[in-house]
């Protein structure tokens, strides 16, 4: 039966394939699809089996700079639409995902990699951070009363103006909509920059958007390299603020970019996330969860709880279960149904999280499965899921961010050490708790050095709720009226009474 599906989503793919390589994907600039201004394109393969889909536009300085005045220009009218009418918009763009949902899964689990299974959620996830933020936009304005005694304060919040949003390879399309709702949400307008290893889906999503009657200038999207086209848009004075996804490094050199026009920046970055299983925990649901937030999405997920801290007493079998689950893990071609493990985003990160396999072994811990590289059919940019045991906390493995499907084990004796561990890397974005102890757990959502704490729960975003890291992890935070705190300037406005006194100068 899986086979069959695979065929079925196969023949499904064709068409939309087609389309991406009868031409080289465009800009989108004033509404508008153009190439490159040199010319310029890049070749996009699929790690599937590294066959090419087709050219993409590079983009440069230039188009960036068009793209830029495009959304400078739509800003006034957009800033100043009514809140009720850009709502209508939003949730008219979700019913547009939602009606494409099947061809933007396909196509993305296509182009990065990523089990079909999980991509076929990510345009219904995508769809409902429109909606969500949707029905915030004609409230995104208000602020608080604040009276005196002789004066009436209140605030009010405004756009902050055009934006830039550049996106990440790992689940692309429901990124890139975290970050743009939002904005549009809030009144800003925006220019796109999405990776360069996935640009399929974000080509797909502001067609999605002008269909469905965005207007012109308000969304543009520039396909390009990191470091040429990405810099341009964190350079240019047109652009308020830079919204970016991605690794820390590359967030340190933005915020360099940036600091001479005093852009304002939001990063969500790298992670290196703990989950601490105690003694006291419900172990079944524990070791589901365990490997759920490690092997899922590839491991190529910020939130990935990439280090297990294990109470020793309990250790020794709980280990071996994870060994016995991760030996069963379906790694095969993405757009079977069964598959739970796909290819890593590209060779070039292939290799990376290939290298910490001898990494991990110099340093001396034990490969307890896995450890090597895969292939599906002689092809792509695969590895085999693999469990690092013997681990302690000052190794490489324990502390760098490898990104892949891999997990490091490391045992300690009580809570204090393993608050300890946990807060001993330079990252603070998600960590994860098991214990049946509700003081405890009190206790760890208080000390524990992360933006986000999930206590006997996997990842569950709540869209409501912050979401962002500490240390090297990041700066600000997502969702709800925290992402109106970003796209946003509040301002006061104070009113006398006519009552007070006036202090008085040079009068008789």
């Amino acid at each position: 039966m899986s086979q069959e599906s695979l065929e079925e989503n196969l023949r499904k793919l064709q068409p939309l394939l087609k389309e991406f390589a009868a031409q080289p994907i465009q800009h989108c600039i004033n509404g508008e699809a153009v190439a490159s201004a040199d010319g310029g394109t890049f070749s996009n393969h699929s790690p599937i089996d590294e066959s090419i889909i087709g050219e993409v536009a590079a983009g440069n300085v230039d188009d960036i700079d068009k793209a830029c005045r495009a959304a400078e220009e739509a800003f006034v009218s957009w800033a100043s639409m009514a809140g009720k009418q850009r709502r209508d918009l939003l949730h008219a763009i979700a019913d547009a995902i939602e009606a494409n949902a099947e061809s933007i899964a396909l196509v993305e689990s296509w182009d990065t990699g990523q089990p079909l299974r999980f991509m076929s959620k990510a345009a219904i996830r995508g769809a409902e951070n429109y909606r969500f933020f949707a029905d915030m936009a004609p409230n995104a304005r208000n602020g608080l009363s604040l009276p005196a005694q002789h004066h009436m304060n209140y605030s009010v919040r405004q756009p902050i103006g055009p934006v830039g949003i550049i996106t990440p390879w790992n689940t692309p399309f429901m990124l890139s909509t975290w970050k743009i709702a939002p904005a549009l949400a809030a009144g800003c307008t925006v220019v796109h920059k999405p990776a360069e290893w996935s640009p399929c889906s974000a080509s797909m999503l502001v067609k999605i958007m002008l269909d469905a009657g965005l207007p012109k200038g308000v969304v543009n999207t520039v396909q390009g390299i990191g470091e040429v086209a990405g810099k341009a848009l964190t350079e240019h004075a047109a652009i308020k603020a830079i919204a970016f996804v991605g690794e820390s490094r590359t967030g340190s050199e933005i915020m360099k970019q940036g600091a001479a026009t005093l852009k304002r920046v939001h990063f969500e970055l790298g992670g290196k996330n703990p989950v601490i299983v105690f003694d006291d925990a419900d172990l079944d649901r524990a070791l589901d969860a365990v490997i759920f937030m490690i092997y899922s999405l590839n491991g190529e997920r910020c939130t990935s709880s990439s280090r297990l801290l294990i109470q020793k007493g309990i250790a020794g079998e709980f280990i071996e279960c994870v060994k016995e689950r991760v030996a069963k893990l379906k790694l095969g071609h993405p757009l079977n149904p069964a598959t739970e493990v796909g290819p890593l985003i590209h060779e070039k990160h292939r290799e990376k999280v290939a290298s910490y396999f001898d990494i991990a072994q110099q340093e001396g811990a034990n490969i307890a499965i896995g450890g090597s590289k895969a292939a599906f059919e002689g092809k792509g940019c695969f590895v085999e899921p693999t469990l690092f045991t013997n681990a302690n906390n000052s190794m490489r493995i324990a502390q760098e961010e490898i990104f892949g499907p891999v997990l490091t084990a490391i045992e300690f004796e009580d809570e204090k050490e393993a608050i300890a561990i946990a807060n001993g890397v330079n990252y603070g974005l998600a960590a994860y708790v098991w214990t049946g102890d509700a003081g405890r757990s009190i206790r760890l959502g208080r000390d524990l050095d992360a933006g986000m704490i999930w206590i006997n729960s996997e990842n569950n975003r709540h869209l409501p709720s912050p979401f962002g890291g500490m240390k090297a992890s990041g700066i600000g935070r997502d969702g709800g009226d925290y992402s109106f705190d970003f796209y946003m300037e509040t301002k006061n406005v104070c009113i006398a009474t006519n009552n007070h006194s006036v202090p008085k100068l040079a009068k008789n």
